[in-house]
């Protein structure tokens, strides 16, 4: 029956060339967006439970903020070698082996949240061992987070990419969205322990999904030095404007607008809501997003996209501003859902520029910079936040992170003409 469906779908997205959810046709781009959607479930689960976990524990703003410093430090210190690695080895068997890893400090969480370590060790002895399992999924990231983004163009032809890059971005963003809201429920209904061991269930179950995807061939000649290698991939994208231009853009939105590492602080503090709210608000962002990269993937932006950016990112800013001074839950829901609306364009523009313009012998370099810019954009973020929180106080520093996101997106729209005049 599976085949039978398989053929169907292969023969109707023939037929309709411009179908949005053509690569779902390919078997492999199937196990690719399912196993890494169940995969990043997990993971954001984690995420969520570490939040409120953290400040539960040392009831510290600063200690939110260390939980981002504990991650990217080894995150940016590997990203550029991660990506010379990442080119020179089989992705798929690379990706696999990042997984396990994680699977293990899944099980050091399980451990370090036991009733044993809680009766024998204090507060901030734990949260030590948080940060420490957490710089080792830093170092994990630095690798698996480029090999998933330079998958997959070699799971799906060139000429459905940009499908591909967009239905990437909705499961993920999906997952994030489920991630979130569930490790709140979880953490009311079974506490943080037994909600790690949901999460390890989720991530054995993305393991085994992708580990159907066959192995893919290396296109990158081994003779290049390290150094050689890696300055290679920091040329192409710093002579590539349009990716230099999104990144930046987007690791100062992300920066100063990284109200999200506060949200623990606002659902216990100031909005009063407990962790079924927490979860909620911290999946209301990824909603946004989730129903930005649906619309765009079916009707995607068919020209000044660069503007479109810079309008987001503006947006983005006065949603954070919004939130920090609202006292409601749902207008605190909606901000969070509306900036996550404003972060999905960028999502798009972002992942389609780099998918269209990396040349195959570089996307793990490519990507490992995009990683340093990007994703680690967020932890940086996250320790901004919880540093201001600690000298402005919670909401005036969340205001000062969208001011600030505002004036990045207006300096950048005079300074970055090629960006803003963007059209792919």
């Amino acid at each position: 029956m599976a085949s039978i469906i398989s053929a169907y779908l292969k023969m109707l997205f023939k037929r309709f060339d411009k179908n949005p959810y053509a690569p779902l046709a390919v078997k492999e781009f199937r196990y690719f967006v399912c196993g890494r959607a169940v995969f990043m479930m997990g993971i954001r689960m984690t995420v969520t439970i570490i939040g409120w976990w953290m400040y539960e524990l040392t009831n510290s703003k600063l200690a939110l903020g260390f939980v981002g410093l504990s991650e990217i430090i080894p995150a940016l210190s590997l990203a550029l070698y991660a990506g010379h690695y990442i080119d020179l080895h089989e992705k798929r068997r690379l990706l696999l082996r990042g997984l396990l890893m994680y699977i293990g400090c899944i099980l050091c969480f399980i451990a370090l949240s036991s009733k044993y370590v809680a009766d024998h060790y204090g507060p901030w002895s734990i949260a030590a061992g948080m940060c420490g399992i957490i710089a080792v999924t830093g170092a994990i990231r630095a690798f698996n987070g480029p090999t998933f983004s330079s998958l997959i163009s070699q799971v799906v032809p060139k000429e459905i990419l940009p499908a591909a890059a967009a239905i990437s971005s909705a499961s993920w963003l999906l997952a994030s969205i489920t991630g979130h809201a569930l490790g709140g429920f979880f953490i009311a209904w079974m506490g943080i322990q037994k909600t790690f061991i949901a999460v390890l269930v989720f991530t054995i179950a993305g393991y085994i999904l992708l580990s159907n995807i066959s192995p893919k061939p290396v296109y990158a000649s081994k003779a290049a030095s390290t150094w050689q290698s890696v300055k290679e991939g920091l040329r192409y994208v710093f002579k590539t404007k349009e990716i230099l231009g999104a990144i930046t853009l987007d690791l100062f939105a992300v920066l100063f607008g990284g109200a999200v590492a506060l949200v623990p602080v606002f659902a216990k503090d100031i909005l009063k809501v407990g962790p079924e709210g927490f979860g909620i608000l911290n999946a209301a962002s990824d909603i946004g997003s989730i129903i930005t990269v649906t619309l765009l993937t079916l009707f995607p932006l068919k020209y000044g996209q660069g503007k479109k950016l810079f309008f987001a990112v503006f947006g983005f800013g006065a949603c954070i501003i919004l939130f920090a001074i609202s006292k409601n839950f749902w207008l605190s829901f909606t901000a969070l859902l509306i900036s996550g609306c404003m972060d999905g364009i960028s999502v798009i523009v972002r992942s389609t520029i780099l998918q269209l313009k990396v040349p195959d012998e570089l996307r793990g370099r490519v990507m490992s910079v995009n990683s340093m810019f990007i994703n680690s954009s967020n932890e940086l973020g996250q320790f901004e936040s919880g540093v201001a929180a600690k000298l402005m106080g919670t909401v005036p520093s969340v205001i000062f992170g969208g001011c600030m996101t505002i004036a990045v997106a207006v300096i950048t729209w005079f300074k970055a003409p090629s960006l803003r005049k963007m059209n792919y």
